[in-house]
């Protein structure tokens, strides 16, 4: 008896040990590939902020403009004044842009924000994105269903920052949207 119970142990025990590793295994393989979703509602969450941050950044310069003027007359004028001047696009300066990035930047160049090459680019090109302010106000949603569209190939890429950066290539802040791109990794 004592050699039947030495090996009905192991049988039952090699099963159960099995499930314990299956299930370790496929609980870190969860965590570390699943995880990929997240990425995409933090990068909507920072798209989301960004807005917001330029929103604001566009009610501060109203209220400089508006502290400037004086008198109560003036006050519907100064707020439309620094209306049209916070969604007036900046003229491009390529000058400001080589001095930055040390090469020659072209006007409206998508592949200048981080993330995008020239394949990407002709992506948004075939659907009427052509320009950095366009390209800003396209939602990470709407740049996702781009790179779609261009197959699997295309659809590894993270465009969660992409409308923020083409937001300060539109408007000419080159040393700013540099040193962020500075920090990031390929876009994201």
């Amino acid at each position: 008896m004592n050699v039947f119970l030495a090996i009905s142990i192991p049988c039952w025990l090699i099963p159960l040990l099995v499930g314990v590793i299956s299930a370790i295994l496929g609980y870190l393989l969860g965590r570390f590939l699943g995880g990929g979703n997240n990425d995409v509602e933090i990068d909507v969450y920072k798209n989301r902020i960004s807005k917001l941050e330029t929103d604001l950044a566009a009610c501060r310069s109203s209220k400089e403009v508006k502290s400037r003027t004086s008198g109560a007359g003036n006050t519907v004028t100064s707020l439309a004044v620094a209306t049209s001047k916070s969604k007036k696009e900046t003229a491009f300066d390529a000058a400001a842009a080589k001095a930055v990035f040390g090469k020659k930047i072209k006007e409206n160049d998508l592949t200048v924000v981080e993330g995008i090459g020239p394949k990407i680019q002709e992506l948004f090109h075939n659907h009427d994105v052509k320009t950095w302010a366009a390209l800003a106000n396209c939602s990470v949603e709407k740049c996702q269903d781009v790179l779609k569209s261009g197959g699997k190939r295309f659809e590894m890429h993270k465009p969660g920052t992409w409308p923020e950066q083409a937001d300060l290539a539109a408007k000419g802040l080159w040393q700013k949207l540099k040193d962020w791109q500075d920090r990031l990794d390929g876009g994201k």
